[in-house]
């Protein structure tokens, strides 16, 4: 019993670090999403309905490379959750209308979820381990620096 108490003290201390993993495989996620569209360009076409649809592909596929790549390492969080939120917008509102919940495939919920991750990452930001934090640390520790 004593051990298992050692590991829930050990959990409530460290949720920092499960809102940071969070975000690091949410952006991993959405990268290799990107990956996919890149590498087979009728992925995205075949979820929108619609092959004359060029710019959108282009800014999916860069959206979720580009934002994906930043939120996994913690940098530029908000800027790259924000480059992604019309995208998942999209993808609730256009391209999953017509489902319902618990529908197979590509599904709504997913996508509910993955706005919604994104909405608490570009309010909230990147937490504690992420390549954001620790350059505001450096530039604090170094004007600390010069200042002292």
């Amino acid at each position: 019993m004593e051990r298992i108490n050692r590991i829930l003290t050990w959990l409530n201390n460290n949720q920092r670090l499960a809102y940071s993993l969070i975000r690091s495989f949410l952006g991993m996620a959405l990268f290799v999403r990107g990956w996919i569209f890149f590498t087979d360009p009728g992925a995205v076409t075949a979820l929108a309905g619609d092959n004359s649809l060029f710019m959108w592909y282009s800014y999916v596929t860069m959206g979720h490379l580009i934002g994906g790549f930043l939120l996994m390492m913690g940098l530029l969080t908000r800027i790259g959750a924000l480059m992604q939120i019309p995208i998942l917008f999209g993808a609730v509102f256009m391209v999953h209308t017509g489902q319902h919940l618990a529908s197979p495939g590509q599904s709504l919920e997913l996508a509910v979820m993955v706005l919604v991750l994104l909405a608490v990452f570009f309010l909230f930001g990147p937490g504690p381990f992420s390549l954001d934090t620790w350059l505001a640390g450096r530039k604090t520790g170094s004007q600390e620096a010069v200042a002292g």
